[in-house]
């Protein structure tokens, strides 16, 4: 019989799949489960003393056979030891968190992640762990004058939410894995169809994700996910037990079909997405647009070196000077676009965007407006023309006010 090839097509179809184990089902059923039942007094005994519940079924919690079968496929594109699957993608980063930092730890995380991270790290230091905000442009030396002898952990999102710088992975985690100094990476942006931090240099000890995202890529689920290495599995997973998360079956079930055409979606995303962001670089509304993948971004040299892809969400820099009227009349004129949170989904969506918010103060002072773009699978043309009118929008409100 003749072995598949290991193209990215076929990577992503049959990872994590066992035909017997499916009973020749192409797609595993969807186990939903609280109780086990034991056979006998042996078989529970024996699994209390297994501390990680994986031996065998034991309570829904832990897990059931459908978040096995995507546990299984992300561990095998990560090219991981094992994955912990979570309620979302918020509770994936928390969950990682909280498996390494106590009282009296130092971390250090990146400024440009997901401003609910950012939230979630502000929060600790009720529980006196300090977290410090480094530059997400930062070099690896940078990085290294940063650490100290209570740092515990580094955590870092590239390319960053809102403004997409793209980190240095491989160097930073060899100088914190020289400082003894663990390393987490958010990866939701690139999936593994395009980054895999886990074997970028000595690798990250363990990458995050929002399933809701690429993975599920359907805009109809809630899932997060933790990818871990085999030091950094029990840490994590006994965290996760601790903390009682877990996911539902069929938000299970819908990350691990996602999964399957993961490789071909996260190609149209590249495609239109770099079509539209050279695009929408040469519009005259537009003073920069933050995606990596442009040669003219700061982090593209990062970005060729690290990344195989692009994904369909990057950030567009109005001209400075247009007034918040003037871009809620542009962003209220689209229609292809749709005005909402989240992204990874087969449609497009725009929204408003606050990198002063969640950055070091003084890195966005007088820049235009920013909005967050992502590219879905609607016609390049059709994406174009709805920009347009939305332009044409902004631009009836007058022109910037420092023109």
């Amino acid at each position: 019989m003749k072995e598949p090839s290991d193209s990215p097509a076929t990577r992503y179809v049959h990872a994590g799949a066992d035909p017997r184990r499916q009973s020749g089902y192409v797609n595993p059923p969807v186990h939903r489960a609280s109780t086990v039942l034991y056979r006998d007094m042996a078989e529970m005994e024996a699994s209390q003393a297994d501390p990680l519940k994986r031996g065998g079924p034991v309570y829904g919690r832990f897990g059931t056979p459908t978040s096995r079968a995507f546990e299984e496929a992300l561990t095998e594109l990560e090219g991981g030891h094992a994955t912990v699957v979570t309620c979302s993608g918020l509770a994936a980063v928390t969950t990682a968190i909280l498996a390494y930092v106590r009282a009296g730890d130092h971390i250090l995380v990146s400024d440009s992640v997901y401003l609910p991270t950012r939230r979630f790290c502000d929060s600790l230091a009720a529980l006196g762990v300090e977290t410090e905000y480094y530059r997400p442009d930062a070099p690896a030396a940078a990085i290294e004058s940063l650490i100290r002898p209570g740092t515990r952990l580094l955590y870092l999102e590239s390319p960053g939410s809102t403004t997409f710088e793209v980190q240095d992975i491989p160097g930073i985690t060899a100088v914190c894995r020289a400082r003894g100094v663990v390393t987490l990476a958010d990866n939701t942006w690139a999936t593994p169809a395009f980054c895999r931090p886990l074997e970028l240099g000595g690798g990250v000890d363990a990458v995050v994700h929002s399933a809701t995202k690429y993975l599920t890529g359907h805009a109809d689920s809630i899932l997060g996910a933790i990818v871990c290495t085999e030091d950094s599995y029990p840490l994590v997973r006994g965290a996760a037990i601790r903390l009682g998360q877990c996911a539902g079956a069929d938000d299970a079930y819908l990350g691990l079909r996602g999964l399957r055409t993961l490789g071909v979606r996260l190609a149209r995303h590249h495609e239109q997405g770099l079509e539209l962001a050279r695009w929408l670089a040469g519009r005259e509304e537009v003073a920069a647009v933050l995606h990596p993948g442009l040669p003219a971004d700061p982090g593209h040299r990062l970005w060729r070196r690290d990344f195989t892809g692009a994904a369909g969400l990057f950030g567009v820099e109005l001209a400075r000077g247009f007034t918040k009227p003037a871009v809620d009349a542009m962003l209220d004129r689209l229609r292809l676009f749709g005005l909402g949170h989240s992204y990874g989904g087969y449609e497009s969506l725009v929204v408003p965007a606050d990198p002063v918010s969640h950055r070091l103060a003084g890195t966005w002072a007088g820049r235009g407006p920013l909005i967050r773009v992502h590219v879905g699978f609607e016609g390049l043309e059709d994406l174009r023309r709805d920009l347009a009118a939305g332009f044409e929008a902004l631009r009836s409100q007058g022109a910037p006010a420092d023109s």
